[in-house]
C-alpha cells in the first residue's frame, strides 16, 4: 500500500494571506481550489475569528472565540469561488490596510441521510471529502441521549468541532478529540480544561459511519453543525497528543509530513488554543501565534516557538520553556495538516523530488 494517496496537500487544505482594502466584492485568489470551509482572522488588530462553510451558506458566519449563534452578514464573506473566495467591506474580513489569514478546507460531495439509514437515529445533511478525511454535517437535535448521526467519512473521525447554531446564550463550541476519549469534551471558545460529561457524546466513540451525541444542548438541541476530521496518512493527523517536557528544546511529535497548519491545546489546564501555519512563518522557526478562543492580534513570543520539520514538529525550539505549549507533564492535543508528505505515493522522500 502506498505511503500516502495525497502528494499535493494544497488541493485539499491551504492557507491564504492577504491585506484588506475595504472594497466591496473583493476577490481573494490563490487558494488553489474552491473552499467549502474558510476560517478568517485579522492578524494586525483585535478582531473576532470568523468561520464560514458551504453547507450553511457562504454569507453565514460563526465566531470561534465566542458561543454566539450563527449570523448572516452580507458584507463579510460573500461567495466561495473556484480559486478562493470573495469578501465585502466588513472589518472582520476586509478592513483597509490590515493583514488577514484565511485557512481553507475542501469538502465537496453533498449528502442527505435519513433517520434509520446507515445506522443513524437522526437525519443529517452535509458535504464530505473522503480522500481528505473531512465532512461538514448538519442535523436537528432532539435533546435525547445516545443519538447517532451519519457523518459521511467512511473513516473514524478523531476530531470534531460541534456547535449549536440557534442557542448561543449558554452553549459554546464543543470539541471531541480522540486523545481525551469519548468521556470528555473541550470548549473551543474558552481556555477551559477538558470536562467530563456523559451528555456530550454519551461516552460513545465515533465509528466509520456515525458519531454519537447526548442530551446536552451544546451537542444535540435545535439546529446543529459538526466539522468532522479523520487522519489521512501523509496529509493529516488530527487525533494526536504529546506530553510536555518543561525544557527546551521540547517534545518532538512525529506526523509523517511537514505541517502547514497546527492547532493545539493543553487538555488538562486553562491555556488557549494555539494556531500556527507555514504562511505567516514561511521559514522556520514558527512563532506567530493566534488563539482560536481569543480575538487578540497576532503575537510573537520566543517561548511559543515551534519548529516545523519534514516529518513532524518540535515545541519550544528557541530555547525557552514555553508553558503554553510545553509545561512539564501536561498533555497537549493537536490537529495538523500537511504542507508535503514525508514520503510520496511512489515511496520517494518528498525532499528528493
Amino acid at each position: 500500500m502506498a505511503y500516502t494517496t495525497i502528494d499535493d496537500p494544497t488541493i485539499y487544505f491551504n492557507t491564504k494571506l492577504y491585506t484588506g482594502n475595504a472594497t466591496d466584492d473583493t476577490g481573494i485568489t490563490g487558494v488553489g481550489f474552491q473552499p467549502d470551509m474558510t476560517w478568517i482572522k485579522e492578524r494586525s488588530e483585535t478582531r473576532s475569528h470568523v468561520l464560514f462553510d458551504v453547507v450553511r451558506g457562504a454569507t453565514v458566519q460563526f465566531n470561534t472565540n465566542d458561543g454566539a449563534v450563527d449570523a448572516t452578514e452580507a458584507a463579510s464573506l460573500q461567495s466561495f469561488d473556484s480559486d478562493g473566495f470573495t469578501v465585502g467591506t466588513a472589518n472582520s474580513v476586509n478592513k483597509n490596510s490590515q493583514t488577514y489569514v484565511a485557512w481553507n478546507w475542501k469538502a465537496g460531495t453533498s449528502f442527505s441521510n435519513s433517520a434509520g439509514a446507515n445506522g443513524a437515529d437522526l437525519a443529517s445533511t452535509g458535504s464530505y471529502n473522503r480522500d481528505a478525511g473531512f465532512s461538514i454535517v448538519t442535523w436537528t437535535g432532539n435533546a435525547t441521549d445516545d443519538q447517532q448521526i451519519y457523518h459521511g467519512l467512511n473513516a473514524v473521525p478523531q476530531w470534531m468541532l460541534v456547535k449549536n447554531r440557534t442557542n448561543g446564550n449558554l452553549e459554546s463550541w464543543k470539541v471531541y478529540h480522540q486523545a481525551i476519549a469519548n468521556t470528555h469534551a473541550l470548549t473551543l471558545d474558552t481556555t477551559a480544561a477538558k470536562s467530563d460529561n456523559v451528555e456530550f457524546w454519551s461516552d460513545e466513540t465515533p465509528t466509520s459511519t456515525v458519531f454519537t451525541v447526548g442530551r446536552q444542548d451544546a451537542t444535540n438541541n435545535n439546529s446543529m453543525i459538526a466539522y468532522c476530521f479523520a487522519d489521512v496518512k501523509g496529509y493529516s493527523k488530527v487525533g494526536g497528543s504529546y506530553v510536555g517536557s518543561g525544557s527546551a528544546p521540547g517534545t518532538f511529535s512525529y506526523l509523517g509530513f511537514k505541517p502547514a497548519f497546527l492547532l493545539m491545546k493543553e487538555s488538562d489546564g486553562a491555556d488557549g488554543w494555539g494556531l500556527y501555519d507555514n504562511k505567516r512563518n514561511p521559514n522556520n522557526t514558527t512563532s506567530f501565534l493566534l488563539q482560536a478562543n481569543d480575538s487578540g492580534a497576532e503575537s510573537n513570543a520566543a517561548a511559543n516557538t515551534i519548529d516545523f520539520l519534514s516529518n513532524g514538529f518540535r515545541v519550544c525550539a528557541s530555547g525557552s520553556q514555553g508553558n503554553f505549549i510545553n509545561e512539564s507533564g501536561k498533555t497537549y492535543i493537536y490537529a495538523a495538516f500537511a504542507e508535503q508528505p514525508f514520503v510520496t505515493s511512489g515511496g520517494v522522500p518528498a525532499t528528493a523530488r
